[in-house]
């Protein structure tokens, strides 16, 4: 904690800024083979501004993010060569000019490391090429403008750049760090008896389900103490410690004697899944086959590669694909066990397009959707009187909807497609596809329905939930606290914790909250809300006692955030290291939405982000405004105008996060 220097035996140094056993603030890395990095830390992790060396002589100044090269910057190459621009995930990407050393240069846009989408390519003579750029011939389209110089060649081939001019200015990706500071082992007196490292063995489960045994040997990354004194140990398997970029696996461990008696590792038993499986004789199994037919045949068709800059004309309301699906097949369509049902795609390039965004492989989605396991249905339809449907993956979630819920979705998609383009880590439910399905015969039934990311959706069990809007009228769940169980979803005025994000983090969040606030708001949503969920590091203790763990501030505690997550899933919202302090609320004072902060805090992981954002200020809610400001507080229900939904949701929730210091 604090300044000091970390060296490794090949020779690296780190010196600088540490926190919780991490290289974390400003310091300064120093390879064995040459590498230099100067700059912003953050849990091990290149984030913030910095400046790397590279050994073989390059060198880039600018932002990174999570390890990586990520917003604006400088790579200069040894020969010459420089890039000035954007960057994303350690690669060339977005608006950005190339210089070469001969004076050539390429202004315009760049994807995944070379030039795409519109540019201009000039050479030294002052001669031109503008157009449309892309590393596949049939999509390249421009033209060449000579200088009047006689040595213009006007037959240039502009793949000349990718085949040629490219191929010296390859991102150097420098040397893997070894075990990092947080993760070696100390022996400090008294913390874990008497137990001798080079006993302990483990047991693996690998692939095909059999036992591997194998000794630690000294690769034990960390432990610490159950409450109960048993040895909690983090180890990385048969991977070798000394390259850090490979995951952390949570292992179990053989029974032993260790001089003081048996070692034991408790894991958190598998939760049972939510909700009940939809198979034969439920209410619900044709409609079940129904959606999953549609979606086979929605996703699995062949269509044109997308580009990401969409035409008006996807977003238009009436573009919309119906397909029927007769019992028997057709030309289309394949026979099935099912009724009857006609299908219908709403904006089906869009959603194509918003799934490529999201990054969902088309294959995984179909399995998840359409594979051999069935779909569950929760228990209970929400407020709203909608249902929900969750896939056996717990990736996705699939919720009916109201014909005016679509209305609303299809008015905003524009803007909805515009935003979570711009900003990655919008907090914003992902939607993948909006969908309708139509019983033939008498009944006539429709049932709409979009397909959504479930933000719960985790290794790990999510042992408390909260649905938060910063109002106070009717925010509380009408449960015993012996009642509430890991699947209550708790309300702003059962809210007992302060969150508490590292800055860089706690700054990030602010950030894309006000942004996605003024979206919601522009586009006159109210009624939503900020969905949490809390996972409280020492399960086992948790879900006991019904209390969450008490953190004890030891060096141990600090040096499992590592170990304990896959460090490259961390994003904003998703698997989240952070702490939580527990609050107490006056009994004087039951409106009260933040209590008191008690000083107990709790390592966690978090995930949360926006849900709801479907439900327009239409005249239903205005009229719910009124009725309701007659005989309570207005500023205590959810019927609000927009603009004041989202102050009054920002306060509260700018109290309800804060910078962990």
């Amino acid at each position: 904690m604090g300044k000091g220097k970390f060296s490794w035996p090949s020779g690296a140094t780190y010196e600088g800024d540490f926190k919780g056993g991490y290289m974390d603030g400003i310091g300064t890395y120093t390879g064995s083979v040459g590498n230099t990095y100067k700059g912003s830390w953050i849990m091990n992790l290149k984030h913030g501004k910095g400046t790397k060396s590279f050994s073989n002589g390059d060198y880039y100044e600018g932002e990174w993010r999570r390890g990586l090269q990520d917003g604006h910057g400088r790579y200069q190459w040894k020969n010459g060569n420089h890039y000035i621009g954007q960057w994303k995930n350690g690669m060339i990407n977005g608006n950005g000019t190339m210089i070469w050393s001969c004076g050539n240069r390429y202004d315009g846009f760049w994807e995944d490391g070379l030039p795409k989408g519109n540019g201009t390519f000039r050479w030294a003579d002052g001669s031109f090429y503008v157009g449309v750029w892309s590393k596949d011939p049939k999509e390249q389209n421009g033209t060449y403008y000579p200088s009047g110089s006689p040595a213009g060649d006007l037959d240039w081939d502009p793949q000349h750049v990718y085949l040629v001019d490219l191929t010296d200015s390859k991102i150097c990706q420098g040397e893997k760090i070894s075990i990092l500071p947080s993760q070696k082992m100390t022996n400090w007196p008294g913390i874990a008896g008497e137990v001798n490292q080079k006993q302990l063995v483990y047991r693996r489960w690998n692939d095909g389900g059999r036992p591997k045994r194998m000794s630690v040997d000294e690769r034990l990354s960390n432990y610490s103490l159950d409450t109960d004194g048993s040895l909690n140990v983090y180890t990385n398997g048969d991977v070798d410690l000394r390259n850090s970029e490979e995951g952390m696996e949570n292992l179990q461990l053989d029974d032993l004697d260790s001089g003081g008696g048996r070692v034991v590792l408790k894991l958190p038993p598998t939760p049972k899944k939510q909700g009940e499986t939809i198979a034969r004789g439920h209410k619900n199994y044709e409609l079940m086959l129904n959606l999953q037919l549609g979606i086979r045949h929605s996703v699995g068709r062949p269509a044109p590669a997308t580009s990401l800059d969409l035409k008006a004309s996807a977003f238009d309301p009436k573009e919309k694909v119906w397909t029927k699906f007769p019992p028997e097949g057709s030309k289309h369509t394949p026979p099935h066990q099912s009724c009857e049902f006609k299908w219908k795609d709403y904006c089906p390039v869009v959603f194509r397009t918003l799934r490529k965004l999201f990054n969902v492989d088309a294959a995984d989605y179909m399995i998840s959707i359409c594979g051999n396991d069935a779909l569950r249905e929760l228990s209970s339809p929400g407020k709203s009187g909608s249902f929900f449907y969750l896939t056996n993956d717990d990736k996705y979630m699939i919720k009916t909807m109201k014909k005016a819920e679509v209305k609303v979705l299809i008015r905003m998609l524009p803007a909805y497609y515009n935003h979570v383009r711009a900003f990655e880590n919008t907090l914003v439910t992902k939607f993948f596809g909006l969908h309708c399905v139509k019983l033939t015969g008498t009944a006539q039934k429709k049932v709409r329905f979009v397909i959504m990311g479930n933000l719960f959706c985790s290794e790990y069990v999510i042992h408390r939930r909260f649905d938060l809007k910063g109002s106070s009228h009717g925010r509380t769940t009408a449960k015993p606290q012996t009642a509430v169980d890991p699947t209550t979803t708790l309300k702003d005025l059962d809210l007992n914790f302060i969150f508490r994000l590292q800055k860089v983090w706690f700054q990030e969040f602010c950030r894309q909250v006000d942004r996605d606030c003024d979206f919601l708001e522009q586009e006159r949503i109210m009624d939503y809300s900020l969905l949490i969920g809390v996972h409280f590091r020492e399960a086992v203790s948790y879900r006991d006692s019904h209390t969450p763990p008490r953190t004890s501030g030891n060096l141990i505690m600090n040096q499992q955030r590592l170990v304990y997550l896959e460090w490259a899933s961390i994003k904003l919202g998703v698997n989240m290291p952070a702490r939580v302090e527990q609050t107490v609320r006056r009994n004087d004072c039951e409106t009260q939405l933040i209590g008191e902060p008690t000083g107990e805090l709790y390592d966690v992981i978090l995930y949360f982000g926006i849900i709801d954002i479907l439900q327009d200020y239409d005249i239903s809610k205005k009229l719910e405004h009124a009725y309701k400001s007659m005989q309570y507080d207005p500023t205590s229900i959810s019927a609000v105008d927009p603009r004041q939904y989202s102050r009054r949701f920002r306060d509260f929730i700018y109290r309800a996060f804060v910078e962990d210091t």
